[in-house]
């Protein structure tokens, strides 16, 4: 049985996630979740994990999902002997629509995904960090937090509320030893950036490698952020020598809101 700490990376088939659990993956115990059992048993299967891996299939939308998810980690960590020490909450979706079209389905569904169910895994985890002592929480938010899109109002408000509640648990898990912070990317080369091209390419006529580019020129650097880039700085605050850092929201965005 592995000593090394539990890692539990959700979203973690494709893009961030994936790059997340594979850069945790030396010094990690992994549980890898998200929506689709076969991507990450692909993932788990490609991945080098040398203290073992394992997959969780959830809906983090549906509220009866995520309690049976709950119950399945702790079982797994019953099974383990440890509890869960590094929470890296990754998985979320985007929508882009003026506000006319922006109906209250996809506004309930966006908070839903990208603010409540990462509170909810929280504060079901954190516990089991402080008693083992120490714990990180890694919320992966957005640009979209801290600065303005147009035809981005779900999306802005679902990530601004996963910072704010971000900053509010800091405060309070400061003496614990438990950290709580944001990383914030700028358009990421992931599945959420392709879908956000091909919206592009639909309303404008421009050619999805046109598209690509327009998102890219947001940032200062001209380019879009790797996952890899982001998980370097995502698993920097899962260190133990990270401790100082909690309640910050680090912006990965080549200086976009500089």
């Amino acid at each position: 049985m592995s000593n090394a700490p539990l890692a539990l990376i959700t979203g973690a088939g494709r893009g961030i996630g994936r790059a997340v659990a594979e850069a945790l993956a030396p010094d990690h115990v992994l549980l890898l979740a998200g929506r689709d059992r076969n991507v990450l048993d692909r993932t788990r299967a490609e991945l080098t994990t040398p203290h073992g891996a394992h997959v969780l299939a959830v809906d983090l939308g549906d509220p009866a999902s995520r309690a049976s998810f709950l119950s399945e980690v702790t079982g797994l960590e019953d099974q383990l002997g440890a509890r869960v020490q590094v929470l890296v909450n990754n998985a979320g979706a985007a929508l882009s629509a003026p506000l006319a079209r922006t109906g209250d389905d996809a506004w309930a569904r966006l908070l839903e995904l990208n603010c409540t169910a990462p509170f909810v895994l929280t504060r079901a985890l954190v516990p089991g960090m402080l008693a083992a002592g120490w714990g990180r929480v890694v919320n992966v938010a957005s640009t979209a937090a801290i600065k303005g899109y147009a035809y981005t109002a779900a999306y802005s408000a679902s990530k601004a509320g996963l910072l704010g509640w971000t900053r509010a648990l800091a405060v309070e898990l400061a003496s614990k030893d438990v950290t709580v912070n944001a990383v914030c990317p700028g358009f990421t080369d992931t599945d959420i950036v392709a879908d956000a091209a091909r919206n592009i390419q639909a309303t404008t006529g421009r050619s999805e490698d046109e598209a690509r580019k327009a998102l890219a020129r947001f940032s200062p650097q001209g380019r879009l952020r790797s996952p890899a880039e982001v998980a370097d700085l995502v698993v920097w605050l899962a260190r133990r020598g990270a401790g100082g850092v909690t309640g910050q929201a680090l912006a990965i965005d080549g200086g976009e809101t500089a």
